[in-house]
């Protein structure tokens, strides 16, 4: 490998933020749509802070099972950078967004208000992931 070659580790984290990123265009992308399409915007919006922590993980070394758990990996999270712990806990009640309005059923929907906020969230998370990773990480 040459010098100026990523290792391993940082091209799994690239790929984990790249998708993330792809989630949040997709959610503010599904936003645009009239109506909006609120329940899809919630599931990339969960999808993108899922990612974005998976590869703060990934970085740090620190495993984690294959779950769409918020809470649990968002607490793997804080341990590694404790200054995360707030914005970790406020995206953990996006967990359910990876499944509840996915399938039909009797669920309510998302409000639009509810997946701007959402969104919003989701690209906290990703910025301040990036923010405590190496600009070797960040994808080109």
């Amino acid at each position: 490998m040459a010098a100026d070659e990523p290792d391993v580790r940082t091209l799994e984290v690239r790929g984990w933020l790249l998708r993330a990123s792809e989630d949040l265009r997709a959610g503010r992308h599904d936003l645009t749509a009239r109506p909006p399409l609120c329940n899809d915007v919630a599931f990339h919006a969960q999808q993108c802070a899922e990612k974005a922590m998976k590869a703060f993980l990934v970085y740090h070394e620190r495993p984690f099972r294959k779950t769409h758990n918020l809470t649990e990996l968002g607490g793997a999270v804080a341990k590694v950078e404790p200054a995360l712990s707030e914005l970790m806990r406020e995206a953990s009640l996006m967990t359910e967004f990876a499944w509840r309005f996915r399938y039909p059923g009797d669920q309510a929907s998302v409000s639009e208000s509810d997946a701007v906020q959402s969104i919003e969230l989701a690209a906290r998370v990703l910025e301040e992931v990036q923010g405590n990773l190496p600009r070797t990480c960040t994808p080109e």
